[in-house]
């Protein structure tokens, strides 16, 4: 029919439509043939009653003006519906296969973005790209174009998936260019679920390769929010994985976290709140009316057992995640008990223990309940000793020594609570009077080592050890024992010196005698030259020294060259007549302090120098010392008067030290004593022939 704006050309139209505008045209139009007379006939023929113009009449015909050729390609139409078997017979006609190929690619491309039209039968669509592609693949193969053939396939399989979007109604579909790439795919998987299109979220994913993993927990979460729990199981069961080690250090994969944390968030627990309790604040009024308005269920902190979410929890965690989220759990709820048993149970390894109880325990001020519950579960402690142990070598490395030492209490292990004990007696003390305040830790480690001892000889008895417990003999406890009660009448020796101004701080770290030998040493050494004189300090010193058994004569040397640099040439002698009254000391000892003190002579006072060699007993040593202190006449005055074969000797050596010297005088006087003595020793051996 003609219709307005359309030129003269007819155009098609309804049946209502041309029924609506036709209605009155044999009245009005005289014209026209008479219809057949219904007496005549039956049932006239529809194209006479409506007569609807014959479509082989429309010629579409373009000419010389451009303007009306545009207006004739915007009226055309076909006569029929989209035909791909027509479309792929006229390309067929054409001699490049690829090009082809890739024209009917494009008109894909184009036909896809009308699949949101909802006039347009989006089925039908995605089945006539279907044909086009495969058929636009047989043409590629025709060509011998293999690269191609991927493009093809991948064009296909993203066809699949738009037909998936489209038989879910799906409003959004891209258009096929627009998810080539994994990326768009992955952005529009992730559309779906945040649209919560969750199965088709799932479909596009296994249809296009992607982990379906995200999928399936977002759809896992959506049935837990709605409180669809047995649904919620079953499609995290597609995603959740148990771990390969359940004693790993660590609390299990994020999506397992994400969904106890979820399960924990819809429980709150009764906040304690008094009458009385005027520090209450409005914070916390809030939070117990929020959770009281929002109908959650409000339990008492520690009780977990009969809640539904809390047995969720436990259920994903002690089927998904690992023992120390598990223990970790318990540990938040107040459930510490339940946490030991799984712990004991699952025979996790001390790290466990260490990671998800302990730190948390003492950090929290817990420390003294959890040990009453591990000595409840096992009054023996044999069954926890593992993790004792473990436990007080990390308060060691974290330099924690106050809880070690009570956890070394709460174990009964008397020998390292003693040892803890010295430690802190010890530890950055700078001066004897700051360890004079800290006697009572020796007093306690000694408390500790009489305990044991005690404890010892029950157990003995008894025929029971406990492993965790160090162990050490009786000899070496009293060893132990007699050390603690010399260091503490050495502490307060010098701590009293130090008062008193007689004794000068050493430096760090200050020697005391639970470090080694040299340590022990300076002790000896500091308590000999703290009192008021050596005479004052000897007795301890010696003491130390033969209670440890260690070199006296070189601790004598080391205090007398002190004694020297202080100038104190008086507490020297002193020093020699103590260690000949020790009763200990050799006949040489007193001339190997002195030669010691010699090597110094430079800074020591003339007179005072020759009263130190004078002290010397031997002559031989007083030659060495008189040669050590570049006195060669007075060396070779000594020497001279020994026996003939020693003098010889040792005027040899006077001689070596003046010509090393470049004493010539002395070494003439060497040598012309050298030929006498020996013309002296020939001659009389002549005679006696």
């Amino acid at each position: 029919m003609v219709v307005e704006g359309c030129r003269e050309s007819p155009a098609r139209a309804c049946d209502q439509c041309y029924s609506y505008y036709n209605k009155d045209v044999p009245e009005e139009s005289p014209g026209q043939p008479e219809a057949p007379d219904s007496s005549k006939s039956e049932s006239p023929p529809y194209s006479a009653v409506v007569r609807v113009p014959k479509a082989a009449e429309v010629e579409w015909i373009l000419d010389l003006n451009e303007e009306e050729n545009e207006l004739v390609r915007s009226e055309f139409y076909y006569e029929q519906s989209p035909s791909a078997s027509l479309c792929i017979a006229i390309l067929n006609l054409h001699r490049d296969s690829i090009a082809c190929g890739h024209q009917l690619i494009e008109h894909c491309c184009r036909l896809s973005q009308g699949l949101t039209n909802p006039e347009v039968d989006a089925g039908l669509l995605t089945d006539i790209m279907k044909q086009l592609l495969f058929s636009a693949k047989m043409m590629f193969v025709k060509a011998g174009r293999s690269q191609d053939l991927a493009l093809c396939d991948s064009y296909i399989s993203k066809v699949d998936v738009l037909n998936i979007l489209v038989a879910a109604s799906y409003r959004h579909v891209p258009p096929l260019d627009q998810i080539l790439q994994p990326a768009a795919v992955t952005r529009l998987r992730n559309q779906l679920l945040e649209a919560e299109y969750y199965q088709l979220g799932v479909e596009i994913s296994t249809k296009t390769g992607l982990d379906p993993t995200g999928a399936w927990h977002a759809w896992g979460m959506a049935c837990l929010k709605a409180g669809n729990l047995t649904a919620a199981r079953e499609k995290f069961s597609r995603c959740l994985k148990p771990p390969f080690d359940l004693n790993q250090l660590s609390h299990g994969s994020r999506l397992v976290q994400d969904v106890v944390e979820y399960l924990e968030s819809t429980v709150r627990p009764l906040l304690s709140l008094q009458d009385d309790d005027y520090f209450a604040t409005l914070k916390e009024l809030e939070a117990t009316l929020r959770t009281q308005s929002l109908s959650l269920e409000v339990i008492p902190e520690g009780r977990i057992m009969n809640n539904t979410s809390y047995q969720e929890c436990l259920f994903y965690l002690h089927n998904y995640s690992t023992n120390l989220a598990i223990i970790s759990f318990y540990m938040r709820h107040s459930c510490l008990r339940e946490a030991l048993l799984h712990l004991l149970n699952k025979e996790s390894p001390p790290e466990v223990f260490i990671e998800g109880i302990f730190q948390p325990s003492y950090k929290s001020g817990k420390l003294h309940t959890l040990e009453n519950l591990l000595e409840s579960i096992d009054p023996t402690l044999e069954s926890w000793g593992k993790y004792l142990i473990a436990a007080c070598q990390h308060l060691q490395k974290k330099n924690y020594y106050h809880i070690l030492y009570e956890l070394q209490q709460f174990m009964k292990d008397q020998v390292r609570a003693a040892m803890t004990c010295i430690r802190f007696f010890s530890h950055k003390a700078k001066t004897y009077t700051e360890l004079g305040e800290k006697l009572s830790w020796l007093l306690k480690a000694k408390d500790h080592l009489k305990i044991y001892l005690q404890d010892t000889s029950r157990s003995n008895r008894r025929k029971k050890t406990t492993f965790f417990q160090k162990k050490m003999t009786a000899a070496d406890v009293s060893r132990h024992m007699n050390t603690l009660q010399l260091q503490m009448e050495v502490t307060r020796f010098l701590h009293r010196c130090e008062s008193a101004g007689t004794s000068q701080i050493t430096t760090l770290p200050l020697p005391t005698l639970f470090g080694n030998n040299h340590m022990k040493m300076d002790v000896a050494c500091k308590v000999m030259l703290g009192g008021k004189n050596v005479e004052d300090g000897f007795g301890i010193a010696f003491r130390v020294l033969q209670d440890f058994q260690l070199d006296a004569a070189a601790t004598y040397c080391r205090a007398a060259r002190q004694l020297v640099e202080r100038e104190k040439y008086s507490e020297i002698q002193q020093l020699l007549k103590c260690v000949s009254e020790s009763g200990m000391a050799a006949k040489s000892d007193g001339d190997t302090i002195l030669l010691n003190c010699l090597e110094a002579f430079k800074r020591i006072p003339p007179q005072e120098l020759e009263g130190l060699i004078q002290a010397i007993h031997s002559d031989d040593n007083k030659v060495q010392a008189y040669l050590t202190c570049c006195k060669l006449r007075s060396a070779y005055l000594i020497a001279v008067k020994q026996e003939h074969s020693r003098a010889t000797v040792l005027v040899q050596q006077v001689q070596q030290a003046a010509k090393s010297s470049g004493d010539a005088v002395v070494q003439d006087i060497c040598t012309q004593w050298l030929l006498t003595s020996h013309t002296r020793g020939a001659h009389g051996s002549g005679s006696r022939k």
